[in-house]
């Protein structure tokens, strides 16, 4: 079967019509992944024991043993996935599967004599939370933090280049004081550039302390080892934050924190898809027609924001999935139940949902261009938005009720240039004051928005 064949028979359309787009995360989200970082957990834990000079039943590493053993996470390929598959479909088990595999190997590099030191004193769950928040941080380092500071630079190189962009605001959907496109862009920017921050800087947790969380075979078996210290020291190998008192399970609590980062960060950018819908919608952003490309069945001329609506379809589906784990997967009956398990496996797929809808809206910014020409037009259509800055100077300049005055001027009706000009020919105030309201425009009634796109704060 063929790789078009693959992705047609697909189920779900990130292996299917989206594969292209996510293929990155296969690396840490698929079963084959799956068993590479549990076979990564499996391989550190016996170097470490060999190690530690209390456990004396496990004998020594030399370096280029330790060397080989690592080559078998570091090398693992998708002959040795079939093959640890081959073991869970015998066993039913698949931490287990990796344990039977990883001794086998051991026999082949003539390691025997450490085979009975693989996985000992573990529960499954010792295993599957470190792989778990390994392939977690790594697909959000690797992948999506890198895919979101791309489209970070994009939005800042959109809010210098069009930083005196005129623009008509909107609140409330109505005309509102005038911006740049360019400060709008920056304000995004901002605000990814925050999210990308906190998600960052999510710490994940990771246990290792047996069935129960008690450390009872541990101590058992070896009394005499100062067991609290080795957890903590080998959790700290993999760069993770160790905890002590747990169940069975690590509690999932810094993934829930993760998933709830990144949901905020999706929503920031869903936002930032409608608002493109909207100025495309308007005119403020003119679309680049893709040669051979259809944007309807039926009317020829329609260039559609396919990638926006793509974004925002994408975002809402990963945004659901992430809102479920970070509410599912903290709670679990007693010291464990077997639900999260499954939960787990389907991380990935609100990590590809996520990333598709990054490369699209990146990839829906770059077929847009800023129809400056049209803003400025729309702009200088509304000079009703000088009314704030009409009552705001009366306001400094003593005149009665300047608010109460515009809003009767202006609410509820098209004004035009000469409705206002009478109104402030027809005021009792200096001429320095006429002068100055004269001279007002909407296109010049900016304020500093110029200078907040240029701000190194985004």
């Amino acid at each position: 079967m063929t790789e078009t064949d693959t992705m047609l028979n697909a189920i779900a359309p990130l292996d299917g019509r989206y594969r292209r787009d996510v293929a990155a995360l296969a690396a840490y989200f698929s079963e084959a992944a799956l068993f590479r970082y549990r076979v990564r957990v499996e391989v550190e834990y016996l170097i470490f024991l060999s190690r530690t000079p209390s456990l004396t039943f496990v004998p020594p590493l030399t370096t280029s043993q330790q060397a080989m053993l690592r080559a078998l996470y570091r090398q693992f390929s998708l002959e040795d996935a079939q093959a640890v598959a081959a073991w869970d479909r015998r066993v039913n088990h698949d931490v287990k599967a990796v344990e039977y595999w990883l001794r086998e190997r051991l026999v082949g590099l003539n390691l025997e004599d450490w085979a009975e030191a693989v996985h000992f004193a573990l529960t499954s769950e010792d295993v599957n939370n470190l792989a778990y928040a390994l392939l977690v941080r790594e697909a959000r380092d690797l992948v999506l933090l890198p895919t979101l500071n791309e489209l970070h630079g994009v939005l800042r190189e959109l809010a210098f280049d069009e930083a005196e962009t005129l623009m008509l605001s909107r609140t409330h959907g109505q005309s509102a004081t005038p911006t740049t496109f360019g400060k709008e862009m920056a304000v995004f920017a901002s605000r990814l550039r925050r999210a990308t921050a906190d998600l960052s800087a999510v710490q994940l947790t990771g246990k290792l302390n047996g069935a129960t969380g008690t450390f009872a075979a541990h101590a058992a078996a070896m009394p005499n080892v100062d067991w609290l210290t080795f957890s903590r020291a080998f959790i700290r190998t993999l760069d993770l934050e160790p905890l002590l008192v747990t169940t069975q399970i690590e509690p999932h609590d810094t993934l829930a924190t993760l998933c709830d980062t990144l949901k905020r960060l999706n929503t920031l950018l869903l936002d930032l898809c409608q608002d493109y819908w909207r100025y495309i919608s308007d005119g403020y952003l003119i679309q680049a027609a893709q040669a051979g490309e259809v944007g309807s069945s039926t009317m020829p001329h329609k260039v559609n924001p396919i990638d926006f609506e793509n974004g925002e379809g994408n975002l809402g589906l990963a945004n659901a999935l992430l809102e479920f784990f970070s509410r599912k997967l903290p709670v679990s009956r007693l010291q464990r139940d077997l639900s999260d398990s499954t939960v787990l496996r389907n991380l990935g797929v609100a990590f590809g949902y996520s990333l598709l809808a990054y490369r699209r809206i990146q990839r829906g910014l770059g077929k847009v261009a800023v129809n400056r020409e049209y803003l400025l037009e729309v702009v200088r259509a509304h000079p009703e938005v000088l009314a704030e800055a009409v009552q705001t100077i009366l306001r400094r300049a003593g005149y009665p009720q300047p608010y109460e005055a515009l809003k009767e001027l202006t609410r509820g009706r098209v004004l035009t240039p000469a409705d206002l000009a009478t109104f402030i020919a027809n005021l009792d105030v200096d001429a320095t004051v006429k002068n100055e309201l004269s001279t007002l425009t909407p296109e010049g009634y900016v304020g500093l928005a110029a200078k907040l796109a240029r701000l190194r704060e985004g």
